[in-house]
């Protein structure tokens, strides 16, 4: 059967804030626009429909303090020093190995930074406002802001200016491969919509923001490994992204940039039916595994900058699952929705040995465990608004804040697993978005934004996802039809 076959200028994949900011973006330079989806329109958006979209910001002016050396320091492993001096001349002039490497890009963070204030305006522009988050985590050390109604009101809102535009978009349609003309040019998509019907979509450019790979077992298998298979989604938006995106532009030699064995991690309630539903309240107690046993410090750090690391030692453990063992004086804990945002209430019990019960744990290991922690807990000031310095004495591993006994019935948990919110592996982009191949050159008409265009290595740069899209879809949109014009 012969493919339908459209014509655009400008084709985006993908529906969250960085398909619709390119899109909107696109269009508001001249471009005759179609953004494809393979969600229902009930359903589009991404990820962006269901989170808060926090972002690191102190005011919608000013980035936060650490922004750009937050991502220095997690650039991509042990880079040979040799090849990494020439980061410090004008990009365009860079070798052509160094424009291909997978490390994070000091042009790309610099044009992050200097790029969010406008790209805030500009969604303002759109209808979208913007409030200070005063309380993010239990405890931070980064200011956020975010937009209210969170990530939904960043979907609708660019939505309606799309399509009140007359920008066409195409729900139930899947993008699978990449169309190029004879000199190499990116010249569309081949589509699939229902029923397995092919779709051929003509462009003179394509923006790739369809996500990352963590809706995708296959992928996550290959790159994660086999233990991905305890990761639990943390909404049903990334079940949307297969990791098509960037396997058409791999295919067409498109360059590689992120940690494709990584994603950003965050403390899960197995059992709730939400979407983000958190547990921060571990700090304020002990992580045991399925042997009943300690393995981590619970309380590194701020909250904000520290639950990665430690929701990773989480999905290291047995099956991939800890539980928080707290006791009755955590009901006295403030932002108490803060620490814990499932709807499933504490597994309690009026002792240690009960809940261990309850929880299929050995319940000799949890009383000792218990008890040695108890044990090395010293006299303090227990100040859970703030890093404390209430640290454990001869205990290992260490605790180094709030630590104060659990003594008190009574005794309670919640179960954590790691959530998977996006994937870091990617595309390889330059500071205008465009998708560079193997030698360091862009591929004609071919841009990446959001989860697909990879920066993330190591410690997640937190509140910054939502943003980078938001941004490089900006960007991406209107470099496109500037291109073309």
């Amino acid at each position: 059967m012969q493919a339908q076959q459209t014509a655009y200028d400008v084709i985006v994949i993908g529906s969250g804030v960085a398909g619709l900011s390119a899109a909107v973006s696109a269009q508001e330079n001249g471009a005759k626009v179609c953004l494809v989806d393979r969600a229902s329109a009930a359903e589009a958006g991404g990820n962006t429909r269901h989170t808060g979209a926090y972002i690191r910001m102190k005011s919608v002016d000013q980035v936060s303090d650490d922004f750009e050396e937050h991502f220095a320091a997690n650039a991509g492993g042990y880079l040979d020093p040799l090849m990494m001096a020439d980061v410090a001349r004008d990009q365009p002039s860079w070798p052509p190995l160094l424009k291909a490497l997978s490390f994070v890009d000091p042009n790309v963070v610099a044009t992050l930074a200097s790029e969010s204030p406008p790209t805030l305006a500009w969604l303002q522009g759109h209808g979208v406002q913007f409030f200070p988050l005063d309380v993010p985590f239990p405890t931070s050390a980064q200011p956020r802001i975010v937009p209210s109604g969170g990530g939904l009101a960043l979907v609708e809102s660019l939505t309606k200016v799309l399509t009140q535009k007359g920008g066409t978009v195409l729900y139930e349609t899947a993008a699978m491969s990449l169309l190029q003309d004879d000199q190499g040019r990116v010249s569309g998509v081949r589509s699939q919509g229902r029923g397995h019907r092919r779709i051929d979509l003509q462009a003179r450019a394509v923006v790739i923001a369809s996500g990352g790979f963590q809706g995708n077992a296959e992928m996550l298998t290959r790159y994660i490994g086999p233990r991905a298979l305890h990761l639990r989604a943390m909404s049903v938006g990334g079940r949307y992204n297969k990791g098509e995106g960037i396997r058409m532009a791999l295919d067409i030699g498109a360059a590689p940039c992120g940690d494709f064995g990584s994603y950003h991690a965050s403390p899960f309630d197995p059992r709730s039916r939400r979407a983000g539903a958190s547990i921060y309240i571990y700090p304020y107690g002990v992580l045991v595994n399925k042997e009943g046993l300690r393995f981590v410090d619970e309380g590194p750090g701020e909250t904000d900058e520290t639950y990665e690391s430690v929701t990773r030692r989480i999905f290291a453990q047995t099956d991939g699952i800890a539980w928080s063992i707290l006791d009755g004086k955590t009901d006295d804990l403030p932002n108490q929705a803060v620490t814990v945002k499932s709807e499933q209430p504490a597994i309690e019990a009026d002792s240690l040995a009960q809940l261990a019960g309850k929880l299929g744990i050995p319940a000799d290991m949890l009383e000792r465990t218990v008890g040695d922690y108890n044990a090395a807990c010293v006299d303090g000031q227990f100040d859970p608004r703030r890093v404390d310095g209430l640290a454990t004495r001869g205990l290992n591993p260490p605790k180094s804040n709030w630590a104060r006994p659990l003594n008190t019935a009574p005794f309670k948990a919640y179960p954590i697993v790691s959530s998977i919110v996006f994937t870091f592996g990617g595309l390889k982009t330059d500071s205008l978005a465009r998708v560079l191949n193997l030698e360091g050159d862009p591929i004609p008409g071919l841009y990446a934004a959001g989860e697909a265009q990879g920066l993330y290595y190591g410690n997640y740069t937190g509140a910054t996802s939502v943003l980078k899209g938001a941004v490089f879809g900006r960007i991406a949109g209107r470099d496109a039809a500037r291109a073309i014009a």
